[in-house]
């Protein structure tokens, strides 16, 4: 499953939940981003809130920018896209 992300460096608390454009996940952590601290912490909340190890999911694209794409091996699609939606939250647009 491929997963687009906004990353969040230097929040207080590390939380993953939010819209950023239309379908970009926001991931707020705690790490500030320098030497790849931030990108590493948001590797490891994305494996939390999908119940997946942090091996699983590799970065491909944005390694120094804020907008991330990483992609997830996932036992369960269906799942992992449902859980998504409940992390995106409900659709902003009337």
């Amino acid at each position: 499953m491929r997963l687009t992300v906004r990353a969040k460096p230097g929040s207080a608390r590390t939380r993953v939940g939010g819209r950023y454009a239309e379908s970009t996940l926001v991931v707020a952590v705690t790490a500030r981003a320098v030497d790849g601290a931030a990108t590493a912490a948001v590797r490891a909340a994305i494996g939390e809130a999908f119940g997946i190890r942090t091996t699983a999911v590799r970065l491909v694209t944005g390694r120094t920018g804020r907008t991330k794409v990483f992609d997830l091996d996932v036992p369960d699609e269906a799942a992992a896209q449902a859980r998504l939606a409940d992390l995106l939250g409900p659709d902003s647009l009337p």
